[in-house]
């Protein structure tokens, strides 16, 4: 089972700035389980019980479907490089849209006031739990870098196009649940 925590300690802190991919996981009371991997240039520790990530825009809006539902989420982040490390966060997700108070102030604290175009929200993590587990089955692997394939199409996308995507792919989740996704420049 691992080992248990009520919140993560410099160590686990220290883990988790070293890697470079992080899964989440979330479900609604029915429907699908959805896991996502993201790269960690877009997390960040804000203190031992709360950890943030900017969300881009996808082909999917499961974990804020989600999370107005049943709001609960589980971070995973493994080694897959150095000694063998399994480390879950559990706890309940908040959602930030673009456009809302929450979103200009996470990113003017923790993210330079920067965001790609693409951006359209940053889930906050309020950690009830943390698990450290050995990871002796994760297999290694070498990084090579991270892909920038999202950030040259959303390059490729007028504002107006950019717009279209998301409100087309960010209003329901694959379920049909909503999303609570508006339109940040409508809201204004």
């Amino acid at each position: 089972m691992g080992d248990r925590f009520n919140r993560m300690t410099d160590k686990h802190q220290d883990f988790v700035r070293r890697q470079k991919i992080f899964f989440t996981g979330s479900a609604a009371p029915t429907g699908r389980v959805n896991i996502s991997p993201r790269p960690t240039d877009v997390f960040r520790v804000i203190g031992p019980n709360t950890v943030a990530y900017l969300d881009y825009l996808g082909s999917g809006n499961e974990t804020a479907a989600h999370a107005l539902q049943l709001p609960r989420m589980t971070i995973m982040l493994c080694a897959f490089e150095g000694p063998p490390r399994i480390l879950r966060l559990y706890g309940t997700p908040h959602i930030h849209p673009k456009g809302s108070d929450g979103y200009a102030t996470l990113l003017a604290d923790h993210y330079d006031n920067r965001a790609p175009r693409n951006a359209r929200k940053i889930v906050l993590l309020d950690i009830d739990m943390v698990q450290a587990s050995c990871g002796y089955g994760v297999p290694l692997f070498d990084y090579v870098e991270d892909r920038k394939s999202l950030e040259r199409w959303a390059d490729n996308k007028s504002d107006e196009e950019l717009r279209a995507f998301q409100d087309e792919k960010s209003r329901t989740s694959i379920d049909g649940f909503d999303t609570g996704y508006r339109d940040p420049i409508l809201q204004k």
